[in-house]
């Protein structure tokens, strides 16, 4: 049930927002909105407020507002119609659901910062956390441990025992420590960090907890978004260029990983929405047919030409597109289901 509601919560958000960026776009340059819808299959509650059908549907996995004119093969179009529209107009509609995918995290970020605070290193000379079967477990540190000083020399901070052991690696070091008032001398032997940059022990400082104010949660937020962003785009370059394993979740893989998330409480399930929202945004950008990345390409194409591409051209541009989501929906799908061991 914990996963079933997580799942529900968090693709419900997602899709919600993401379709009300076009919803609200479409609406401010004029467009007739027939239908706004958040999920698929057969509705639950419809409403009409206006010109347009608002729809609950039973399956939460997407959403879709039908506007009128998307087809340039409907009948009947009026000026008000998708396809009448200017193509900064229509551009600014298409774009509009990503654009909301990077918002909405702002403000997720933000209730989480504002709400719980931000856990940053505490510079301090005392152990947070010992790595297991890492030198400084294998020598009997503790967290809680503090380190007074590294072959005699006095680490005031957690800045000097990292900067006294990073020229130690392979050599025995003599760690002077102090536990609930008691001091004793540690022998360890740093190892070389997998960079091959550094001596280190396996150790980690103490997180402390600072509660920013209302206008600098903001900031920190942003800054997650833009951190976050930037990591996501390496990562998929990376995969891009076959330097590292595709490494890719379906609707099952997401919906596991929310029902886990939940379980820890409804703040990490919120930073989970944060993070899946931006991963969205960036999906939903790539050029690929049938993505909003691939209609800002075509958008941009008649920009260039001054006219649209033909209805056939279309056709066959949106039939390799869906090709290509479904491949990779299945290719996902069948990794997730390779996770669950179900053959």
């Amino acid at each position: 049930m914990t996963t079933i509601l997580a799942t529900i919560f968090v693709f419900g958000l997602l899709v919600f927002v993401h379709e009300l960026g076009h919803f609200l776009t479409a609406k401010a340059a004029g467009m007739r909105v027939d239908e706004f819808a958040i999920g698929f299959g057969p509705e639950i509650y419809q409403v009409r407020e206006g010109e347009t059908l608002y729809s609950l549907r039973l399956i939460p996995l997407g959403g879709y507002n039908k506007i009128a004119g998307m087809d340039p093969d409907e009948p009947d179009l009026d000026s008000r119609a998708f396809v009448r529209q200017s193509v900064p107009a229509r551009l600014m509609v298409i774009a509009a659901g990503s654009a909301m995918n990077f918002l909405l995290p702002i403000l997720l970020f933000f209730i989480v910062i504002f709400s719980s605070g931000v856990e940053k290193p505490n510079n301090e000379p005392v152990l947070g956390a010992v790595m297991a079967n890492r030198p400084a477990a294998t020598a009997g540190l503790l967290p809680g441990d503090r380190i007074l000083s590294v072959d005699g020399v006095a680490t005031p901070d957690w800045s000097s025992i990292v900067d006294t052991l990073r020229g130690r690696a392979n050599q025995e070091t003599k760690l002077q420590v102090e536990r609930e008032g008691t001091q004793f001398a540690v022998a360890v032997t740093p190892v070389l960090d997998p960079k091959g940059e550094r001596g280190v022990i396996g150790v980690m400082p103490q997180l402390i907890t600072l509660h920013p104010g209302f206008f600098e949660s903001i900031g920190l937020a942003f800054e997650q978004v833009v951190y976050v962003t930037g990591a996501m785009i390496g990562q998929l370059s990376q995969m891009i260029l076959g330097k590292v394993d595709a490494e890719v979740s379906g609707p099952i893989g997401v919906a596991q990983m929310a029902g886990q998330v939940a379980q820890q409480g409804i703040i990490p399930l919120v930073q989970f929405a944060a993070f899946l929202s931006l991963n969205l945004g960036l999906i939903n950008l790539l050029p690929i047919p049938a993505l909003d990345g691939g209609h800002i390409i075509t958008l941009l194409i008649e920009g260039v030409r001054g006219k649209p591409l033909t209805s056939k051209q279309m056709q066959w541009i949106q039939a390799i597109g869906i090709a290509l989501l479904l491949s990779l929906l299945i290719f996902a799908t069948a990794n997730d289901l390779g996770k669950l061991k179900l053959w």
